[in-house]
């Protein structure tokens, strides 16, 4: 068990922009990319997931195969306006608008402008920059923001989070109350390297064991959740799809 000095390295130290998977063959990874997900990646995505490559946090972004996942789910239910809560360059952020009908919207959320502006020139190159309504602050504030006006309550027909893991619960009473019945939540890394399923004695970054102890308990309340359907995939990190039903 890892102590205050950190001696075992996080379990996402080497993750790239096109290596997040929980396979355990890294050949049948790049089998999937190479068959179905890098060949019908846009010119303007391919070239979003390069940039994001040469970042110091590039592990932080949303490979390949599960971008082309939020492109199909979001043409499969027509969604038209949609959320986004953590963009970093905005590879995800990239693959909805893409998705999204021409005057579809999509409200994105960060703290950090800066890494969305490194990816935005990709945005323009793709033609949907019009798109997207980025608002940069804490997305728990945000979120309050749409909230705030009754006009926004259940008028999205899509959400995805891959902010702070720590606050998945509330951000989830949040969009709750904005995504539409019928609608759908996405949230990211819900399987956290697999270290959710590690016995409680497993050596683990300080930083690992309060993360995968955060989402065990979110992916916990989830299950209970009346509200919703849920279904957890264990496509690049986790991705753990939930349905409004009321």
């Amino acid at each position: 068990m890892a102590t205050g000095g950190d001696a075992v390295a996080d379990v996402h130290r080497n993750t790239g922009t096109s290596n997040k998977t929980l396979l355990k063959s890294q050949a049948l990874y790049q089998y999937v990319l190479d068959t179905t997900a890098l060949p019908n990646e846009p010119e303007c995505m391919r070239e979003l997931r390069l940039v994001t490559g040469n970042h110091e946090w590039r592990r932080m972004a949303t490979p390949p195969d599960e971008a082309q996942l939020l492109r199909m789910l979001i043409k499969l239910t027509g969604a038209k306006n949609t959320i986004e809560v953590g963009v970093f360059t905005g590879y995800s952020l990239l693959a909805t608008a893409l998705a999204l009908p021409d005057d579809g919207r999509v409200v994105a959320i960060d703290v950090d402008r800066e890494s969305y502006e490194l990816g935005r020139p990709c945005f323009e190159k793709g033609g949907v920059a019009h798109k997207v309504d980025f608002r940069e602050g804490a997305a728990l504030d945000r979120l309050d923001e749409l909230l705030a006006d009754e006009r926004n309550h259940g008028r999205f027909d899509f959400a995805f989070v891959d902010a702070d893991k720590h606050n998945y619960v509330r951000y989830h009473e949040q969009l709750l109350r904005l995504v539409r019945v019928g609608g759908a939540i996405l949230y990211d890394n819900t399987l956290w390297g697999g270290t959710v399923a590690l016995p409680p004695d497993a050596p683990l970054s300080d930083h690992d064991r309060r993360t995968a102890a955060a989402i065990r308990d979110f992916n916990a309340r989830l299950a209970a959740d009346e509200r919703i359907e849920v279904c957890q995939l264990t496509i690049a990190d986790g991705v753990t799809i939930c349905r409004r039903v009321v």
